[in-house]
């Protein structure tokens, strides 16, 4: 039997999206209330009945959430432009090597936008 488990962590902040044109919105500092999905996948061990504990994915993603929370994504190195795109990468390349089952990675920064990124 092979699962996906899905474990949500939330963060705010603020950013500013330096490449869009003059004008645009996103250009200006604002903020959001970001919802993170982390996707891992893989097979349900018979003995334990689970894919792996929640607890394992929240040991390794919810250091990076608070690195977020909070802040100015634009001063986090590598999110200068912080895009929901960019911002997916950025913490999909912190949670692979911690996290081999790691499937995606959806970024929603409101109710009705989101990304989601499954790698290269």
């Amino acid at each position: 039997m092979k699962a996906e488990l899905i474990k949500t962590f939330r963060f705010d902040a603020a950013h500013a999206l330096p490449n869009v044109p003059a004008g645009h919105k996103c250009g200006s500092m604002h903020g959001h209330s970001y919802r993170v999905d982390v996707h891992v996948e893989g097979p349900v061990d018979p003995h334990a009945g689970w894919v792996m504990d929640f607890a394992r994915i929240s040991s390794i993603v919810r250091p990076l959430i608070d690195q977020l929370d909070h802040h100015d994504l634009g001063q986090i190195p590598g999110l200068a432009n912080s895009t929901s795109e960019l911002l997916a990468q950025w913490l999909w390349q912190r949670i692979k090597p911690e996290l081999p089952e790691l499937s995606a990675v959806a970024v929603c920064e409101s109710e009705t936008a989101k990304c989601v990124y499954r790698g290269q």
